[in-house]
């Protein structure tokens, strides 16, 4: 589009907002728009470095706020047959057992998942010790399964991946090094599809999963909020899907009226 512009002092939050108002028009939604403006205020701050501009012109305007979208949660039906794919009788089927088992039973993210060493694991306790976003040290719960996934990995199958004595890293690839966040991707989309689920299943639809279970099973927001991890209580909200049955069963609980005279729902 040609505003006429003959020097970077002319750009102003007007043509800014005309040139977002272009892009609409255009089609473009809003994460492309965002990725625009953050492409644009990159340059400005290189225009400003080179002594070009006193100001970044285009911090003039704010970006869009993009909506976010969450992964669809698995239902528990779905989760039951991922866990059950990996082969348990190889070294590497136990490792990624253990892998699914504890994405789905602690709720961690894949980058506290892969840095996770053997000394992070409390086994009277059924805990972990993961370091979340800003190098938090928080505290994972695991569930049976998940802690009896565990022991099988390391007692069966970690062994025969270890290529080098010194590493404490709890996951490892075939080589004997620390798994990585690319390749815990990788197998959740080999397993997801080996279960012939239609679903996009990522290390954070298990985390979604997770959360949205734990909800769904009568959960409080709080208790949650802590589960994950997350600072503050607005960032839990998004997680607060609730399926229709759940909302239905507990309306006809809770609602006086909701029931005829017979108890049966109305």
């Amino acid at each position: 589009m040609d505003q006429g512009v003959q020097d970077w002092a002319d750009v102003d939050r007007f043509m800014l907002r005309r040139y977002l108002a272009w892009l609409d028009s255009q089609g473009y939604v809003k994460a492309s728009v965002a990725r625009r403006l953050s492409q644009l205020r990159s340059f400005g701050r290189f225009l400003v470095r080179e002594d070009h501009v006193p100001t970044n012109p285009f911090s003039a305007v704010s970006s869009p706020k993009v909506p976010k979208h969450l992964p669809q949660p698995l239902s528990v039906s779905e989760t039951v047959a991922l866990l059950s794919v990996p082969d348990s009788t190889t070294a590497q089927g136990l490792r990624d057992r253990a892998i699914l088992e504890v994405l789905y039973s602690g709720g961690l993210r894949v980058s506290e998942l892969v840095g996770l060493n053997l000394s992070n694991i409390d086994w009277q306790r059924k805990e972990l010790r993961a370091w979340g976003k800003g190098a938090k040290e928080r505290i994972v719960l695991l569930g049976r399964p998940a802690m009896l996934a565990l022991q099988a990995y390391t007692e069966q199958g970690r062994p025969d991946l270890v290529r080098r004595m010194t590493s404490n890293a709890l996951f490892l690839n075939r080589s004997g090094g620390r798994l990585t966040t690319r390749s815990v991707m990788s197998l959740l989309k080999k397993y997801s599809r080996l279960a012939g689920l239609e679903k996009r299943v990522t290390p954070h639809t298990l985390r979604h999963t997770f959360a949205t279970h734990l909800l769904d099973g009568g959960a409080d927001l709080r208790s949650v909020q802590e589960l994950l991890g997350h600072a503050r209580l607005s960032t839990t909200q998004v997680y607060t899907h609730v399926s229709q049955s759940r909302a239905r069963e507990v309306y006809l609980h809770s609602h006086p009226l909701a029931r005829d005279k017979d108890g049966a729902a109305d």
